[in-house]
């Protein structure tokens, strides 16, 4: 099915089927939200397309996923950052697990029965993840793990975790897991952010049994998998809330009291300039084309422009973000985070500065 089909399909099956989102807008309830509508999806076929049929999906290109997750975000039916998580990890399970694990457990992501959380960063291990410290050792036919890790997203609902572990010294000494989160040992601790929302969790592993076959590729390909897992990271995932930026542009417009359009068409330039972006990183991808450093640019591009957009709301509604709308003050609060997670701005400008400009290498004596 091509894309222009799809996509006016999947609009007419929406059109038709109301998961409008309750009034509740706790956390809880976005997560319960984000399995009813993946539930939905998965029941009526659009969550399958682009997934191989392996793992419970009906072909086609991975493409059509970005197009399903664009109208879910365009209609606010999902927190599109929770949402565009499935993204990241069904890819890297159908790459690194076993045939029959992937087969098994992918399919309970899609339909909305599971959620599935990364257990990557650690307090001393940010932006340098190949700093980690959380130790795998093998005992017989088990991995016993210990070890913390921190900005956990969706841990406390998640039944598992793709996790990062050191099982040696240096980037090849590090070895993931698809662990359990109900195994004996596993201590989750909700983290309350600035914006009010316990998205994020610390993560505590003590003396954590996880069986062999539950590793993800060989010992020591647990490097190799997280530089797989950020170009599926920042290609459908930022294509997701690149759409949710717009929907935003959209309601600000209508609620500005005075039209200013010097500060609009900025706002609106920064978000078409991302999604331009976006778009040649997406036909990158589905080219087959294997993506590097250069999404660092994208990375940039996108936290700058959510910040701006919700600068701009601020400034050009007075008192919506101090006062009148509480899902708008959210957001505001987290676009503050936004040159921080994932990589921070300044990581990211110096990869851009020294592996893609070659810049600071001392060449010039």
């Amino acid at each position: 099915m091509n894309t222009d089909r799809f996509r006016d399909e999947v609009r007419h099956w929406l059109d038709s089927h109301d998961l409008t989102p309750g009034d509740d807008h706790s956390f809880d309830a976005q997560v319960a939200q984000l399995s009813r509508v993946r539930r939905a999806l998965f029941d009526a076929g659009w969550m399958r397309y682009g997934w191989p049929e392996e793992v419970g999906g009906l072909g086609g290109a991975p493409i059509l996923r970005a197009v399903l997750g664009e109208e879910v975000a365009t209609r606010n039916l999902a927190e599109p950052g929770i949402y565009s998580m499935i993204e990241v990890l069904a890819p890297t399970m159908i790459s690194y697990a076993a045939p029959e694990l992937a087969a098994d457990m992918v399919p309970r992501l899609l339909n909305g029965d599971e959620q599935w959380c990364q257990g990557f960063s650690e307090p001393g291990s940010g932006s340098d993840l190949a700093s980690l410290t959380t130790r795998a050792v093998q005992a017989g036919d088990t991995w016993i793990i210990n070890g913390q890790k921190v900005w956990t997203s969706l841990a406390q609902f998640a039944q598992r975790c793709v996790l990062l572990t050191r099982t040696g010294p240096g980037h090849d000494g590090i070895t993931a897991f698809f662990v359990d989160m109900d195994t004996p040992g596993i201590t989750v601790r909700p983290l309350r952010t600035l914006h009010g929302v316990d998205e994020f969790a610390e993560v505590f592993f003590d003396d954590v049994v996880v069986p062999a076959h539950r590793m993800l590729g060989r010992p020591g390909d647990g490097w190799r998998l997280a530089m797989d897992l950020l170009p599926h990271e920042r290609s459908t995932c930022f294509w997701h809330r690149i759409a949710y930026l717009f929907s935003t542009m959209d309601k600000l417009i209508g609620d500005a009291e005075q039209v200013d359009d010097l500060r609009l068409g900025e706002a609106y330039l920064a978000a078409h300039t991302v999604r331009c972006r976006s778009y040649a990183t997406q036909q990158r991808l589905a080219a087959g084309a294997a993506l590097g450093p250069e999404t660092s640019v994208d990375k940039v591009l996108l936290a700058t422009t959510e910040q701006q957009i919700f600068d701009t709301y601020r400034d050009l509604v007075p008192g919506a973000v101090e006062w009148d709308d509480e899902t708008l003050r959210s957001e505001y609060l987290y676009s503050r985070a936004a040159t921080i997670y994932g990589g921070t701005a300044e990581i990211q400008r110096n990869i851009i500065a020294r592996r893609l400009l070659h810049l600071g290498r001392g060449d010039s004596g």
